[in-house]
């Protein structure tokens, strides 16, 4: 691809002297702890501790099950975005790589309603985080907490990617810890060794002891698939986080070699230690959630509001990077002329102001009608979002497709990460995907819901993009640049 020279503030070309900058214009502030930590706590939502309880409830035991197939889908998901973002980083991720291998048509759309999912999330977090808040100090009200919390973390990203690093390298170590410390403590209660626990220490006796591994049936698992796959999204935001950092290659390769451990230990481990520490129908796992019951269950002082503490953390983590993820996403789209002009100048800092300020003004938004009409408006936004996170990782796989051969042919000592057992596995991944998407139409109920209204806001913003090619806006000029130099 011919690589062009980006304007920035004032329309100067990127490479002044100073801080590092990507071929983009962006600032190559983040640094490997940060991208680190972010690879490890991008999977570490706080869907796995508030959601994870009607899982249990629903598939007993067999949730492991769901757990462990959602996970491989993500992690061949991950290893084919790593391949990519490995041999050319960028701050458009998937959607730069779709433009290229699949057309305009398809950049446009999954960078849309990527960017559509990412600013729905800031409402959903924001508003999570302002009852968590209220309950410790309820003479600041509701809506108050989340105007704060949306300013305060506008703010960080506004300062600098550095900032976003910052700010992310401890909220996703505190998540880390924290689960961690479950896991370790929970084993050693699990087997009676634990000093001063009340549990009994049962080992893995309970993962029978209540109707079997499978106590509502084995189709249960495909019930779990559901209610499990949207907690894992977020695991990509490192893949565009790295095209900021001073070595993306090694940053990307490390982070996709390492989502197997981290989905291992943090989901599938966690998940475990519930179920061994108590009976999977035990009426606190779904009353308390799933870790203040086990917790309870060892005897921990206070485990409710340790809990809260933490879910605060990950809620904030999630806000965090969901404004930073939309705006990189919109800075992309601006670079390649599918948004507006300004979403693609960077200031002196490096820092995207206008891609930052329009994600989250939709995401102030988004609160308000959060709050004035939750069951409607809201209501339709969450559930036409509900489905984009398959979407995309359904793109990813057909894009990668198409990419492994362009790389191939254009770079190929570039291809230092690549996906298994090409392109059998990827195949297989697409039908995996078309499967839960199929099943989640099938299942009927809000899953079905979500799929219909996901399905049709796609198809509206596919068609917008045909337009706008017919039209011959967002023309080749504004081609994506996939390379560092």
């Amino acid at each position: 691809m011919n690589t062009q020279p980006t304007l920035t503030k004032d329309g100067e070309e990127t490479g002044t002297p100073g801080a590092p900058h990507s071929s983009d214009g962006l600032k190559a502030g983040l640094k490997n702890r940060h991208l680190s930590m972010i690879a490890i706590g991008g999977v570490i939502g706080a869907g796995l501790f508030v959601g994870s309880g009607s899982g249990i409830a629903a598939a007993g035991p067999a949730i492991l099950l769901s757990y462990f197939l959602v996970g491989a889908m993500v992690v061949f998901v991950m290893r084919m975005l790593g391949e990519m973002a490995a041999a050319r980083p960028s701050s458009g991720s998937f959607s730069a790589y779709a433009d290229r291998a699949l057309g305009r048509w398809a950049g446009f759309s999954i960078g849309w309603l990527y960017w559509f999912f990412w600013v729905v999330v800031l409402a959903v977090e924001a508003t999570a985080g302002a009852k968590i808040l209220e309950g410790w100090i309820p003479a600041v009200p509701q809506w108050g907490w989340a105007l704060i919390v949306m300013v305060v973390l506008t703010a960080t990203n506004l300062g600098s990617v550095a900032s976003y690093g910052e700010f992310e390298f401890w909220f996703a170590g505190i998540k880390v810890v924290a689960i961690g410390a479950f896991v370790v403590i929970g084993m050693l209660a699990v087997f009676g060794v634990l000093p001063g626990s009340d549990n009994p220490g049962e080992g893995f006796a309970h993962l029978t002891d209540s109707g079997g591994f499978f106590p509502m049936g084995a189709g249960a698992v495909l019930t779990g698939v559901l209610m499990v796959v949207f907690s894992f999204m977020g695991s990509e935001i490192v893949t565009l986080a790295a095209g900021e950092s001073e070595d993306p290659q090694k940053a990307v390769t490390k982070a996709t070699n390492s989502v197997i451990w981290r989905i291992g230990v943090f989901y599938l481990g966690s998940i475990f230690i519930v179920l061994t520490l108590l009976p999977w129908n035990d009426k606190s796992i779904v009353e308390k959630g799933s870790y203040v019951a086990a917790l309870d269950s060892i005897g921990i002082a206070n485990a409710g509001q340790i809990m809260n503490v933490i879910v605060l953390t990950a809620v904030l983590s999630c806000l965090n990077s969901g404004l930073y993820t939309a705006s990189r996403m919109a800075f992309s789209l601006g670079q390649r002329g599918d948004a507006p002009k300004a979403f693609a100048k960077v200031n002196k800092r490096g820092v995207p102001t206008a891609a930052i300020l329009g994600s989250v003004v939709f995401g102030f938004v988004a609160v308000f009608f959060n709050y004035k009409w939750p069951d409607t408006v809201f209501a339709f936004l969450l559930n036409s979002s509900g489905a984009v996170a398959l979407f995309v990782w359904l793109v990813i796989c057909v894009t990668q497709l198409k990419m492994r051969g362009i790389i191939q042919r254009e770079t190929p000592e570039k291809l230092v990460v690549k996906m298994w057992l090409f392109p059998y596995l990827t195949w297989a991944t697409i039908g995996m995907i078309v499967f839960v998407l199929g099943y989640m139409l099938y299942d009927g109920g809000s899953a079905r819901e979500q799929v219909v209204l996901s399905l049709l806001v796609a198809a509206l913003v596919i068609a917008i993009s045909l337009v706008r090619q017919k039209l011959g806006k967002g023309s080749a000029e504004s081609e994506p640049q996939l390379d560092r130099v």
